[in-house]
């Protein structure tokens, strides 16, 4: 009985550090597994019953879990600056792997999404994705 509760406790433990539900499935297994061996299950069905339904509730239930926890997921420093706009401060082109912008007063390296695309300095572009530490940046139609 002392192993499925020591299990019970650092699996709570663990998901109440992490908050990520981690280890949740495994603290059902260890309940279920408990309440075998309070009924007078044999060790082996106690081990079974722990795997099957941690197993289970990893399967079935996480999915659903993860779905309904990340619905807002906010997005990072990094990912906010996609779609914004950037000020060219050194020409932009691929070929010669050169190019910079400013983009909320911080300067980054830039590259064109469109290897064809050279944009001077001063020109007005839009951050369309980023690999890496550099900026991928398009034409931005709205100016």
């Amino acid at each position: 009985m002392i192993l499925w509760i020591i299990v019970l406790v650092i699996t709570i433990l663990i998901e109440a550090a992490t908050l990520g539900l981690t280890t949740i499935w495994f603290t059902g297994g260890a309940f279920i597994a408990l309440i075998v061996e309070i009924l007078n299950g044999s060790t082996y069905l106690q081990v079974i019953t722990f795997l099957v339904v941690s197993l289970i509730l990893l399967c079935f239930t996480r999915p659903l879990a993860v779905k309904h926890f990340n619905k807002e997921r906010e997005k990072t420093n990094l990912d906010s600056l996609i779609g914004q706009q950037a000020v060219v401060t050194t020409p932009i082109h691929n070929l010669q792997e050169t190019g910079q912008v400013i983009v909320g007063g911080k300067e980054w390296t830039a590259r064109s999404k469109d290897a064809s695309m050279i944009f001077p300095k001063d020109s007005v572009v839009r951050i369309a994705s980023i690999e890496g530490v550099k900026l991928i940046v398009e034409a931005d139609k709205t100016t």
